[in-house]
């Protein structure tokens, strides 16, 4: 599979396409400095504070999400005001699905309105050019059909850049740095082939070292002499973004000065590369939080950090962990996640008032373990008044590995201890765990490892729990988990898991209830489990926005209709004893979500 083999077409489209990283007359003889904006709705009051954020970093390139349905005066406004600030703007969009043919459509999309949008507006105003985001390795299909999904997307690609030829918009892409391993059907390179055929490409190198073996420069250094010989433009991406498990691939927490630093250099050391066309920073809310000199604000510590007990809570306690108190609620579960361990303790009132509307009576608590019990128990306690079961939570990705299965207990203990220490309506239901090492570095190399301390991680956290505690065990699971085995047993890693929790909140991140690809189609498998088991199952759904596909979460669609969807379940899944209820992805997200 490689990129060689379209020797015409490559013609074609190098005469179509702009050469060079352009940023039409803003800043276009500076080297190009860019940011990734996510969050559209951002710029609906003008975007001044991304903007002033941006003159003040030396921005010259925004890559702005496109929602199709804000109205265009709202995007004719932020891009003018980008422009007079010597700002390029270019629509960003992408979906892993892009890269299969029956959303290929979706894709053409984004060309279709940005082409229509810039003809309808002045210049001033006017998107410079489409910047594409497509990350199909994260599609759970990659691992056994990489050949399929490859040829598939470069078949899209080439529609798409048929579709915006002629239109004098600069076009780009996202690509890891890891992409020249893969090729095409015809034996091209996978990387040799999307940097010859776009104007640029964003090499997402994200590592926070320079010069170390694996750095920066290590991983750049093919794409940027194959771009010399193409004569094309690469920038080099960079992470702000905290990495749980992973922070050596982020500057989160080095503090922007130590940051802008590494980047001088960087640069410095790349000039020599004609190819070589500046810095990209992911992404800009990230980097806004950044300290100046690395300092991370308490509510964002690692949610895995150890933490002494509280000194002004008991030691340890011993004998048997009472229960608590029975609540009075539905027998169906309407639920969320809190993630923010402050808001629990700084604005409780307002979470009881917004599960008091939406009708909820199961929530799952991030706990900040360095905090004294009392910053817990008033919540929980008027919490169960209000009919609401309160489970606490916490996770990690790496602690589904060994060596760190004593954070996972550290949890265990403080809940344990906690619930010694306080009254009946004032302690946890349960303990839920949100442990996802599929992300981890590890999971690729080698899983089935990972998969064999993970399981040893939850028997030993069901164990512990089980001892002496009727604490409820419970996990958040991926729907596609099926697909593994339990390293020397005949079960599916998802059997397995609902068979070791008291319950597990399935991630059906879908859109729409039916069909084979929503929410109780692609939870299928694990309920016939879970029912075969009389295990019980929550259906977890997301409306934060992702820019994984528009299928994922209700962001789009806004929680209205979002609770139709939900509504339906009871329905569909009346032959399922094991379904219990549904919990939305996060309180944060679904406070500040679409009517």
């Amino acid at each position: 599979m490689k990129a060689k083999g379209y020797p015409m077409l490559a013609g074609l489209l190098a005469v179509m396409l702009l050469v060079g990283l352009q940023t039409p007359a803003y800043g276009k003889n500076a080297t190009t400095k860019a940011t990734w904006i996510w969050q559209t709705d951002l710029i609906q009051d003008g975007g001044e504070e991304l903007l002033d954020f941006s003159r003040e970093e030396g921005i010259n390139l925004i890559f702005l999400q496109i929602d199709r349905q804000m109205p265009s005066e709202v995007y004719e406004a932020f891009i003018q005001r980008a422009h007079e600030n010597q700002m390029a703007v270019h629509a960003l969009g992408g979906d892993p699905r892009w890269a299969l043919t029956e959303h290929r459509e979706d894709m053409l999309g984004l060309a279709d309105w940005v082409i229509n949008y810039n003809g309808k507006v002045s210049i001033g105003s006017r998107f410079d050019g489409i910047h594409l985001d497509i990350e199909p390795y994260v599609l759970a299909e990659w691992e056994d059909e990489q050949d399929i999904i490859i040829n598939t997307w470069e078949q899209n690609l080439m529609v798409f850049l048929n579709q915006v030829s002629g239109s004098d918009l600069e076009l780009g892409i996202d690509i890891p740095f890891w992409f020249d391993q893969y090729t095409l059907a015809n034996g091209t390179g996978l990387n040799e082939w999307l940097i010859g055929t776009f104007d640029h490409v964003t090499v997402m190198a994200y590592r926070n070292e320079v010069e170390s073996e694996h750095g920066i420069l290590d991983l750049t250094r093919d794409e940027l002499e194959l771009a010399n010989r193409l004569g094309k433009q690469i920038l080099i991406g960079v992470n702000t973004k905290e990495m749980p498990g992973e922070p050596h691939t982020s500057f989160y927490g080095h503090g922007k000065e130590r940051m802008n630093a590494k980047l001088e250099h960087l640069s410095g050391a790349l000039s020599s590369y004609a190819s070589f066309a500046g810095i990209a920073i992911h992404d800009i809310r990230n980097w806004q939080s950044m300290s100046n000199d690395g300092s991370v604000p308490p509510d964002d510590k690692e949610p895995d950090s150890p933490a002494p007990a509280p000194d002004n809570d008991p030691e340890p306690g011993e004998g048997r962990v009472p229960d608590a108190d029975p609540v009075t609620r539905d027998s169906i579960v309407r639920g969320t996640y809190i993630w923010e361990a402050h808001e629990v303790i700084q604005n409780s009132q307002e979470i009881l008032d917004f599960a008091k509307e939406k009708n909820l009576n199961w929530l799952y608590v991030r706990l900040d373990l360095e905090q004294p019990y009392s910053s817990y128990s008033s919540f929980v306690k008027q919490a169960a008044a209000a009919g609401i079961e309160v489970h606490a939570m916490g996770g990690h990705p790496i602690w589904a590995l060994e060596e760190n299965r004593p954070r996972m207990m550290q949890l265990v203990n403080y809940v344990k201890n906690y619930n010694r220490a306080v009254e009946g309506n004032e302690r946890f239901h349960g303990i839920h765990l949100d442990i996802e090492p599929y992300v981890l570095p590890a999971w690729r190399e080698n899983s089935q490892q990972v998969i064999s301390e993970w399981t040893a991680n939850l028997d030993a956290f069901v164990t512990e729990l089980n001892k002496d505690s009727n604490l409820e065990a419970s996990m958040d699971m991926a729907v596609w988990l099926d697909k593994y085995k339990v390293p020397g047993q005949d079960m599916s890693l998802s059997k397995w898991m609902i068979n070791r929790m008291d319950h597990v909140s399935l991630m059906a991140f879908r859109d729409t209830a039916e069909g084979s690809n929503g929410i109780v189609g692609v939870a299928k498998e694990e309920i016939a489990f879970a029912d075969e088991l009389g295990k019980p199952i929550k259906i977890s759904v997301e409306i934060k926005a992702s820019h994984e596909g528009d299928h994922i979460t209700f962001y789009e669609e806004g929680a209205a209709y979002m609770e139709k969807e939900l509504a339906k379940l009871p329905d569909l899944l009346k032959d399922s004893p094991s379904f219990t209820g549904s919990v939305v992805h996060a309180y944060a997200y679904w406070n500040n979500a679409k009517p």
